[in-house]
């Protein structure tokens, strides 16, 4: 069977400037793999209607199925809807469902019904429409030459509603599709080279049908096999291989999931029904953010100080005032002392503790930028190291926070 491929376009001026940060298609991709549609090309357009007329016709010639997100709402910019009405040769027509939906929304909001706000439930009449239950833009479902056309909104909350109830059981139903069935585990502490020269025989020998992948992420690595088709010789397969690769990794190996470090770290404290609370300086609270990312994290989190000034670790934590003074904010000593104030205030299991200088300015020659100081204790002993980051500012927080994270996670499984 030939595999079924897909093309995304992603409309909007908004994406082109950076303005908006596009995730409806890491979505779409992830979601579309899933259920065995690749993922051939993805594009971001302006709201230009010759380049979106364009690329219409050039995916049309390379894959199964065109996504499209964005150019839907009420304003003069969004022009898929009538380009598409064109494309298609089509007219608009009101759908009397669209239209009903519009008007709950408003009536539920208290606000006036403008003109342009009943216009979003024109539909071109050689469409199936696509009802929008979380907002007031209708997708539409084109065919045309064997090939599906998906026009979506581009809000994200509303676009992944109805990819998840809609557009992806019609084609499921539409398409025969083999599914693409993957195994991932999570590594920390070794970086992707030396990963994968560890692990290079291995993946040299790997079938034809099963693929590696690696996907790096701030100081992690996840490693993933995919292999086409559910069926019970390919599964055994690949879970084999599977076992063969966590035994090559597993002194790196976090978890052989596929889910962040944060939540394998909540896992393991909810099986040892643990707690933890995080003192934090320089990552200003992001630590704490990851963790209460998590659902169910109230059980295990007790909460954090963001203790970014000073006063706040000597009067809150009970760091001594000679210790910054002597040996700097940015040490062993100030961490060590930030761990124990945490255990004592916040009346937790474990505690873990940073310090450090983010950039791009407050460095020394004996400090320099992308210093950090790490803690991780329980009432027992407290463990520290010292990190050297070279990168910017927000990648210098997120390395902290991640390094920060991994250390937890082993003195957890060592107490």
């Amino acid at each position: 069977m030939r595999p079924v491929l897909a093309s995304i376009i992603t409309i909007g001026d908004e994406l082109l400037i950076g303005q908006t940060i596009d995730t409806n298609s890491a979505f779409m991709a992830q979601e579309l793999n899933k259920v065995g549609i690749s993922v051939h090309r993805r594009l971001a357009i302006g709201d230009v209607w010759k380049d979106i007329w364009q690329s219409l016709d050039e995916e049309s010639k390379l894959s199964n199925i065109i996504l499209i997100t964005g150019g839907l709402g009420p304003t003069a910019d969004d022009i898929t809807k009538p380009l598409l009405c064109q494309y298609f040769s089509g007219r608009l027509i009101v759908d009397e469902a669209a239209l009903n939906n519009v008007k709950i929304i408003f009536e539920k909001l208290n606000r006036p019904l403008l003109e342009r706000n009943l216009k979003q439930a024109e539909v071109p009449d050689v469409c199936t429409v696509l009802q929008n239950k979380r907002g007031t833009a209708p997708g539409m479902w084109f065919e045309k030459d064997g090939r599906i056309f998906i026009s979506m909104p581009g809000v994200p909350h509303e676009m992944k509603g109805m990819m998840l109830n809609d557009v992806l059981p019609m084609l499921q139903t539409k398409l025969q599709l083999l599914p693409i069935v993957h195994r991932t585990l999570l590594t920390a502490g070794i970086g992707e080279s030396f990963l994968a020269e560890r692990i290079k025989e291995f993946e040299s020998s790997l079938p034809t049908n099963i693929k590696l992948a690696y996907l790096p992420n701030y100081g992690m690595v996840k490693l993933r096999l995919s292999a086409t088709g559910n069926d019970a010789k390919t599964i055994a397969e690949l879970e084999a291989l599977f076992d063969m690769l966590k035994q090559q990794v597993s002194d790196v190996m976090v978890i052989d999931e596929d889910i962040s470090l944060q939540e394998a770290v909540g896992r393991l404290l909810i099986s040892k029904n643990k707690t933890v609370a995080t003192a934090e300086s320089c990552t200003g609270g992001y630590i704490s953010h990851l963790i209460t990312s998590i659902r169910g994290s109230s059980n295990y989190f007790k909460g954090s100080v963001v203790s970014y000034d000073n006063e706040v670790k000597e009067n809150i934590l009970n760091v001594s005032h000679q210790t910054l003074e002597t040996m700097g904010a940015v040490s062993e000593d100030t961490v060590v002392q930030m761990i124990k104030g945490t255990l004592h205030n916040l009346k937790t299991d474990y505690a873990l503790a940073t310090s450090g200088i983010m950039g791009p300015d407050g460095g020394t020659n004996d400090k320099p930028v992308g210093t950090v100081w790490v803690a991780v204790g329980n009432r027992e002993k407290v463990r520290t190291h010292a990190f050297h980051f070279r990168f910017d500012r927000q990648r210098n927080i997120e390395m902290t926070a991640h390094n920060a994270l991994n250390m937890l996670r082993k003195f957890i499984l060592e107490a």
